[in-house]
């Protein structure tokens, strides 16, 4: 396929259509040609600073205009950008700085008092005070990035242990927005919800998007789950992107007149259970697509334009997907779960790595593909189905429990609006099983009571021992749950041994 540059084509629709509309805003409406005037004045206040292409620049910034006008900027200027979370503290945040080495940091106001605590952090630190597009409108006479430019470092999420840097370059990002314009079934006019940080990748595959279709974006502040519906009806939007634990989120708000007014016509993204993908389709009246993927391979791998429920579809036109066993067995339809390998047959599709961590890209890139370190199985037609990560399972009893089979149970329960499932250290022999709840608003649910209904749909070996109930959960920006920050405390969890013995089944 063709790539025409993201940045090229920036500008380029400047000239054909500046007044056509890019997003709309809690601040106002921006149009293409003052998303290409900031990017511009944004690139020559950044080399007027002396930085220059291939320089590393953070930005921890919430969305807003401004913010915006940063991240398009550091493209034009062939910069890195590199997206950082504003709530990130201590180690985590030290993390990135170390790994990144960034010439200058730029952040919201006060932030800069989180940021000068870090020992690490001997880079300029500039605070932008003004959320809005910068004024005037000098010229950048640098040069278009090239494809195979490095755009930016995107930490992944970081759910079981240190973030790595995926290397994203100029044509990655062209890739993840041209897969969600496919899979979406994008048309002239369309008008896409987004509630996604800027910081994640799902958030900047979306805001490219004005680039490479006829369609304008309605940008948010943040996810509400309360308020979504009636802002989508409000902003007049045709789709909605999920991700984590959404899905499930929306269905246990109550009931509203909101459900049914507004225009959206496709739900595309990731973490739809199967048991409630017609649910959400028939109360909201809202087609689900599902998709696979992860930013080391332009965010999206494959998508289910199918409606076959509880499948992520079929690859990319640029992706083919293999299935390999423990033994490195080629699987096929009814072989079973297997690592997700991904190939391409676009050079540059797939990351070159992870920024200065040599064995973890020699871990995942090798000669038969990406390891994705995911979990599928082939369905009936050459459908994929996502089983979740491989690491994300305890081996209990000689089982091996995935997370991802239990939590799906928990969650169906009432009184359960989000589950996360880990292993502890186990008293005699390898791991037990915690359940972490978080309830459904103006519920208690009782561990007891919610252990005993899981039982009916659970075997023996993956019924949890322990379950702690938390008000919320540590989330990463793409609203999945950070299990490695749990409170595993003793003190503050049922135990399965006080479950009534009649309705324990387990030895």
């Amino acid at each position: 396929m063709k790539l025409r540059g993201l940045i090229a084509r920036l500008q380029e629709l400047a000239n054909e259509s500046p007044h056509k509309l890019y997003a709309e805003t809690t601040s106002g409406k921006i149009t293409i040609d003052q998303m290409a005037a900031a990017a511009e004045a944004v690139s020559v206040q950044l080399y007027d600073r002396g930085l220059r292409k291939g320089d590393r620049v953070i930005v921890m910034m919430a969305n807003s205009l401004g913010s915006l006008a940063i991240i398009h900027g550091l493209l034009r200027a062939g910069l890195v950008w590199v997206p950082v979370n504003p709530t990130l503290v201590g180690e985590p945040l030290a993390h990135v700085i170390r790994m990144t080495q960034p010439g200058l940091i730029l952040c919201d106001p006060m932030l800069d008092q989180q940021l000068a605590v870090v020992d690490c952090c001997a880079s300029p630190i500039e605070v932008i005070h003004s959320r809005g597009l910068p004024v005037g409108r000098p010229m950048f006479d640098g040069k278009f990035p090239e494809a195979n430019d490095l755009a930016a470092i995107m930490f992944t999420s970081g759910t079981t242990g240190p973030a790595k840097g995926v290397m994203v370059s100029h044509m990655m990002l062209e890739l993840a927005a041209e897969a969600v314009a496919l899979s979406a079934d994008l048309r002239p006019g369309d008008n896409l919800f987004m509630w996604e940080p800027f910081y994640h990748i799902g958030g900047a595959q979306v805001l490219m998007l004005p680039m490479i279709r006829e369609v304008h974006l309605t940008i948010a502040d943040r996810f509400s789950a309360s308020r979504f519906w009636q802002q989508v009806a409000e902003g007049g939007c045709t789709h909605i992107h999920h991700l984590g634990g959404i899905i499930q989120i929306l269905l246990k708000q109550p009931d509203s007149v909101w459900d049914r007014e507004h225009t959206v016509r496709i739900a595309w993204g990731g973490g739809c259970a199967p048991e409630v993908w017609r649910r959400f389709e028939d109360r909201f009246g809202v087609q689900i697509r599902e998709c696979y993927g992860m930013t080391e391979c332009s965010s999206l791998t494959s998508w289910n334009d199918e409606g076959v429920v509880g499948s992520v579809g079929r690859a990319a036109p640029w992706f083919s997907i293999h299935l390999r066993d423990d033994s490195g067995r080629l699987l096929g339809p009814g072989d079973g779960r297997g690592e997700i390998i991904v190939t391409t047959s676009l050079p540059g599709a797939i990351t070159e790595g992870y920024y200065c961590n040599p064995a973890a890209t020699a871990a995942a890139i090798r000669e038969d593909g990406f390891h994705t370190g995911d979990l599928g199985s082939w369905g009936i037609g050459g459908h994929l189905h996502f089983h979740g990560r491989m690491n994300d399972s305890v081996r209990r009893r000689g089982e091996n429990v995935s997370a991802y089979e239990v939590e799906s149970v928990a969650v169906r329960h009432p009184d359960v609006l989000d589950a996360a499932m880990i292993g502890v250290p186990a008293e005699i022999g390898e791991s037990e099983i915690q359940l972490f709840i978080q309830p459904r608003p103006g519920t208690r649910p009782d561990p007891a009571g919610i252990w005993a209904w899981m039982s009916g749909h659970l075997a023996p070996h993956q019924h949890p021992r322990y379950i702690a109930v938390v008000t919320e959960f540590p989330r990463t920006p793409s609203q999945r749950i950070q299990k490695h920050l749990l409170p595993v405390d003793p003190a503050n969890r049922w135990e399965r041994h006080q479950a009534p013995r009649a309705k324990d089944k387990e030895p």
